[in-house]
């Protein structure tokens, strides 16, 4: 076999869910490899509804002939953001680095293949989106035989391109970074910048159905597709293609994603291994000077440990810091607009008395602060260096109380300052204010507990990429998903029992309630340091 095809069936296999299934015996292992196929195969499903149901809304408005470009450019940016944001996990800085470059491979080999096991792992998306526009071009369409089989062949082209280029983005930050302290400065900015941008949208989405838009949107649809086609050529390709079964269209589209796959990881093979040295390696300050060595608390170490692990990954900084970065933000917002205003945009001016909601304050900003806890996180993030807590001598309930502390270091000065923001706001009264700040502690040492609790559970080890534990993780998906809907029921229980009893006695309740579920999740974690 070719040495290329070899590496990237090693990968796949290596890290293959129905491989894993066919030779494992471990029943519960076995179950949430079940359990994640079945989430998965929803996920593909709703996202194809939704495909179908958008091309439905094509043909109803007569623009149906919009549908290839429009599928062609939604897979374009997901293919580019995805490979973006991952490129620093997946292309360089991973964990068997030094286990590959020892085999017999060419350094851009080593590199095409894992930009090919980033390919495969994302395809899943890229087909279900395709093929569900696919057929509701088809139904409307009415195109020729032709038309489905070229569909179906270019999909497998139409993310080359736009994840080429992403890759040698990330290649050119990660070039430019190897001259920074910190390596992931750049993508990390980068990549909290465009989340940020994310949930704004929200806001854009909303004032295109307020102002009744949709129509005027809807109209132009078809001319913004065609001119984004103008400028980005594979989309227009990929039109000419299906549309028109030009030869010259689907030889451009294949011969030139093969061509710049070649010209990339030639270029970006010459540096490789001094890009990847350089970010594995630590910088040292030129002063530097050796001086008398403090003793430090051995849970505040470890606290500092978290940190360092923190800003040392893009993808963790942004996971685990980005709740606290929007509650900072939505506390000099409403510091800056106002707390009726924010109030009255997002109720749509409903005549209500914005009194009502100030109890709901601590939840509101809870909403963020425990959108994700690292101690679901960092458990599983040790992976094979497991074993080296494992032969320290150091209690593991000190090891978690230590990833605890740091959790809360992150949280509760972000709780405090968008709290304060928010009650300054507001107008809340200092008394209410000083027990929101207490309810907003309590839920913080909430979050970290049971973050913890959920990461021990179900600690995972055997991970080749941490994006796996960090955004994939059965840890993190059983910690946020009920927290997210509980908090965002108790927004609105917080609403209804306000207006009927007194906001202080109310606040009293729930610090007294939470408590007793931070302390009950505080023991269950040091039983299960016990056993792990």
């Amino acid at each position: 076999m070719n040495k290329s095809m070899i590496l990237l069936r090693t990968l796949l296999l290596s890290t293959s869910q129905s491989n894993i299934y066919r030779h494992c015996r471990d029943k519960k292992k076995r179950g949430k490899i079940v359990g994640g196929l079945i989430g998965a195969a929803l996920l593909y499903a709703m996202i194809m509804a939704y495909c179908i149901v958008m091309c439905i809304g094509y043909g109803k408005a007569g623009i149906i002939d919009a549908a290839p470009v429009m599928c062609a450019l939604v897979i374009s940016m997901l293919a580019f953001l995805f490979t973006f944001f991952k490129t620093n996990g997946y292309l360089f800085n991973f964990k068997e680095y030094d286990m590959l470059m020892s085999l017999p491979f060419e350094a851009r080999t080593v590199a095409g293949c894992k930009f090919l096991y980033m390919y495969i792992k994302n395809l899943p998306w890229y087909l279900s989106i395709s093929f569900a526009m696919m057929i509701g071009y088809g139904y409307y369409a009415h195109p020729l035989f032709f038309a489905y089989p070229i569909w179906i062949v270019l999909t497998f082209f139409l993310p080359g391109i736009p994840m080429l280029i992403a890759s040698f983005l990330g290649f050119l930050i990660a070039r430019i970074s190897t001259g920074f302290r910190k390596t992931n400065i750049i993508q990390t900015v980068l990549t909290m910048v465009f989340v940020i941008f994310c949930f704004s949208l929200r806001f854009i989405i909303e004032d295109v159905f307020k102002n009744n838009k949709v129509e005027a949107t809807l109209d132009k649809t078809s001319e913004i597709t065609s001119n984004a086609a103008g400028v980005y050529l594979p989309a227009k390709w990929f039109e000419d293609a299906v549309t028109e079964s030009s030869v010259s269209s689907i030889l451009m589209l294949i011969g030139i994603s093969v061509l710049l796959f070649a010209v990339t990881f030639r270029v970006v093979g010459n540096s490789y291994r001094s890009i990847n040295s350089s970010l594995k390696s630590h910088a040292a300050a030129k002063k530097y000077k050796m001086t008398r060595q403090k003793r430090h608390n051995v849970v505040n170490s470890i606290a500092f440990k978290e940190y360092k692990r923190l800003v040392g990954s893009t993808s963790y900084t942004v996971n685990g810091a980005m709740g606290e970065i929007l509650a900072i933000l939505l506390g000099l917002v409403t510091l800056i607009i106002g707390f009726d205003r924010i109030v009255s945009v997002v109720t749509s001016d409903a005549p209500f008395d914005h009194a009502i909601l100030q109890p709901a304050i601590p939840f509101i900003i809870y909403f963020f602060i425990g959108m994700a806890a690292t101690t679901a996180m960092s458990p599983s993030l040790e992976g094979k260096n497991y074993w080296i807590i494992q032969s320290l001598p150091i209690e593991k309930r000190t090891v978690y109380q230590g990833k605890m502390l740091f959790n809360m270091y992150l949280t509760v000065p972000a709780m405090a300052f968008a709290t304060l923001c928010m009650c300054i706001s507001a107008k809340v009264p200092v008394p209410d204010t000083l027990l929101y700040l207490v309810l907003g502690f309590a839920l913080c040492a909430f979050s970290t507990a049971w973050g913890c609790v959920c990461g021990i559970k179900h600690m995972r080890l055997d991970w080749e990429n941490e994006i796996e534990v960090i955004k994939q993780g059965a840890a993190v998906a059983i910690y946020m998903l009920p927290n997210m809907f509980v908090v965002m029921g108790l927004v609105v229980l917080t609403v209804i029992l306000g207006i009927r009893m007194d906001h202080r006695l109310l606040a009293l309740g729930f610090i007294i309630i939470t408590i007793l579920l931070t302390v009950l999740s505080y023991l269950r974690v040091m039983a299960l340091a016990k056993r792990s």
